[in-house]
């Protein structure tokens, strides 16, 4: 992510890695150029079960476009725009959600985009709409409502209980909207329809996209969702474990020390794929063992300190994974390789002594949605009632915002198309559960090959949370989907820049799961190609 967003939270921990703010790189090549519009307001009929409250129009002038809210972020050269905000509300839910369209003056490329959210904030800060515009798309981006990226306020209501409507418009229904009212301000404001239309969005973004995919088939002709949070309902909880093994243990690791399991594990796989660059190509499969750092001195702040059996004890778990008390797996652990310092984070109290400081969103999805108490002790989780409240997650919030429905049929006969990149160094979403859900969509719907027809999946060496999105590397995913939707060219790779840890970059192609980059020993460090996860 662009680590110049990252924010003091009270926790110590960067948001920024955790959000995404979409790339200035889009395929612009026209294929209906428009004549300059008339920015006015426009008549917007209300989809089913809402109504309109309001439709205002207003030109802005373009330029330099600043990013709202936590995340900032900034766009120059923005051409002039109209910009249409529709207000909708759902009878008897007291809400009100903003769809906000831009839609450019001049040369307009004929084509739509919905852009996602972030963390909680279900749609963008103006940061991607400008992007957008500056590429000649009319872009359609909604707040569902809700607040900024952890503005968890709207949790509960006045009586304590979850907002079933607010989690309703954040989990599916106002993207849906957000496209429905969208294509209709684009067609009423240029006179013609979008020739085609697209949604992007990483995290929470990539899993808005995979709902759209999974329950309005018909909304989009492609979707781009990178490092998506599916499965939302044991992920959140997932990934607070970290937490709960430092607090269980009573064993807590400075940030010097995770680097140090980081940077041996990485050491000891990077040559697997045929070339030590600084990249694991394959996270899933380097058994690198914590134990072997016992003993080892690491020099931290001016002070050295000595790794013991209980700190790799620790890091083995949280690389493992979530487990009951049984030994059932519950979900995918943070990638070897990833920085673990995200979700297990640890700051000095008064005495000097670290304790645990949970990464704000799985910790406020426990507090607030499973445990129904934002004033909840996190570190007073036993490993039993981790499972509990994995579990209970589950039971009460799968159907609603788990977004991890296989059957992808009926978009496979729109002819949609769905196309998804994720870091195999993301601490904060398991890049396994990416996989784990292509393989469910595999079994459900005949294969591999037949999958890839209209959904492909790759996977970045050694890159962070929607790391491709900027100074952790970068990847044109959105140019290589419109190249599938509109002239039937599916991407067999996906050309990246990544980034080591020295932060030397790479130009490499991605490969399509499940094959993997390997070295051909040429002399040419780029000199890879995608092969079998079995090839030796």
């Amino acid at each position: 992510m662009r680590r110049r967003l990252l924010i003091a939270l009270a926790a110590g921990v960067p948001l920024a890695a955790a959000v995404y703010l979409p790339t200035a790189s889009a395929e612009t090549q026209t294929p209906g150029a428009s004549a300059p519009l008339d920015c006015r307001t426009v008549p917007v009929k209300a989809p089913a079960d809402s109504e309109v409250e309001s439709v205002t129009a207003v030109r802005q002038a373009g330029g330099t476009i600043k990013g709202t809210g936590i995340l900032e972020g900034t766009v120059t050269d923005v051409p002039a725009f109209c910009e249409v905000i529709v207000t909708l509300t759902h009878p008897g839910a007291g809400d009100h959600v903003k769809v906000k369209t831009w839609l450019p003056e001049q040369g307009w490329n004929g084509r739509f985009q919905g852009l996602g959210g972030s963390a909680y904030a279900a749609g963008d800060n103006g940061v991607g709409l400008a992007t957008a515009v500056k590429n000649g798309y009319a872009a359609t981006t909604t707040d569902a409502g809700v607040g900024d990226v952890l503005d968890v306020g709207w949790a509960l209501n006045d009586k304590g209980r979850v907002d079933k409507a607010l989690l309703e418009n954040f989990a599916s229904r106002s993207q849906h909207e957000a496209a429905v009212v969208g294509k209709a301000v684009v067609a009423a404001t240029y006179a013609k329809r979008a020739d085609y239309s697209y949604f992007t969005g990483c995290s929470t973004g990539g899993r808005q996209g995979y709902m759209e995919a999974q329950r309005y088939p018909d909304d989009y002709d492609g979707i781009l969702a990178d490092a998506p949070a599916t499965n939302w309902d044991e992920y959140e909880v997932a990934t607070l474990w970290p937490q709960v093994v430092m607090n269980n243990e009573k064993t807590y690791l400075s940030g010097c020390e995770l680097d140090a399991f980081t940077d041996a594990a990485v050491m000891a796989c990077d040559k697997r794929d045929g070339l030590v660059d600084g990249l694991v190509n394959d996270a899933s499969r380097c058994d690198f063992d914590p134990r072997r750092l016992i003993g080892t001195k690491v020099l931290c702040e001016g002070r050295e300190l000595t790794i013991t059996a209980a700190d790799a004890a620790v890091v083995r778990k949280i690389w493992d994974g979530p487990r009951t008390a049984s030994g059932e797996k519950l979900w995918p652990g943070v990638p070897v390789g990833a920085d673990l310092k995200g979700l297990a984070g640890a700051l000095p109290d008064s005495e000097g002594n670290l304790k645990g400081a949970p990464f704000p969103v799985p910790a406020h999805w426990v507090q607030s949605w499973v445990k129904k108490d934002p004033s909840f002790d996190l570190s007073t989780i036993t490993y039993s009632q981790f499972t509990q409240l994995f579990k209970q997650s589950q039971a009460e919030y799968d159907r609603i915002i788990g977004t991890d429905d296989p059957d992808l049929s009926a978009f496979r006969k729109s002819g949609g198309k769905l196309l998804t990149w994720h870091g195999q160094a993301d601490p904060f979403i398991p890049t396994q559960g990416s996989v784990l859900y292509r393989q469910q969509v595999e079994r459900v719907m005949g294969g591999t090959k037949k999958v890839d027809d209209f959904y492909r999946l790759f996977l970045a060496p050694g890159t962070d949370h929607c790391g491709l999105n900027g100074t952790d590397g970068s990847a044109d995913g959105l140019s290589a989907l419109v190249d599938w939707v509109e002239r039937g060219k599916a991407p067999k790779t996906l050309p990246a820049t990544l980034v080591n840890g020295k932060g030397e970059k790479f130009e490499r192609d991605l490969c399509r799961y499940p094959a993997v980059s390997r070295y051909q020993g040429h002399g040419d460090p780029a000199d890879f190609r995608c092969v079998s996860p079995n090839h030796r």
